[in-house]
């Protein structure tokens, strides 16, 4: 997803989760765990992955319109709802694929083939493209309800 200036307050809180310029993991067991369910990872989620694949944020309290809640960027965590980010990718026209979960499972996270990240529920909500979707995310702003 490139380099970028982060705000201090969302620089500290992935730093403390062990993010670093340059972070590269292999995302390739992601990949072949969800090829084989039909959903194909694409460059952003490819991009994404590497630099935040593995990652949990443990952010809490109070934050801008939401309360600051912790994620982790997992995908293995949504084995199993493939057919859910189908759907709702289907509805919004975006080829939606998994990232993780936001506060503890409650919610899912997925990213589209531009770089958008998305709250995917029983509705689906954006928190905006990236990096402006990792400030949100840390700083506790509530996603754009786009369904539902």
């Amino acid at each position: 997803m490139g380099s970028r200036s982060w705000t201090p307050k969302v620089r500290e809180a992935l730093t403390a989760a062990g993010w670093a310029p340059g972070r590269k993991v292999d995302t390739g067991a992601w990949r072949t765990l969800f090829a084989e369910a039909g959903l194909v990872m694409h460059e952003a989620a490819e991009s994404f992955l590497a630099e935040f694949g593995g990652l949990y944020v443990s952010v809490h309290g109070p934050g801008i319109s939401v309360a600051r809640t912790p994620f982790e960027f997992d995908p293995e965590l949504l084995v199993g709802e493939e057919g859910r980010f189908e759907e709702w990718g289907e509805e919004i026209g975006r080829h939606l694929f998994p990232l993780g979960e936001l506060d503890e499972g409650r919610h899912f996270l997925g990213i589209d083939e531009f770089g958008e990240i998305y709250l995917v529920d029983m509705w689906v909500g954006s928190f905006g493209r990236m990096p402006e979707a990792m400030e949100n995310l840390v700083l506790g702003v509530k996603p754009r309800r786009l369904t539902g």
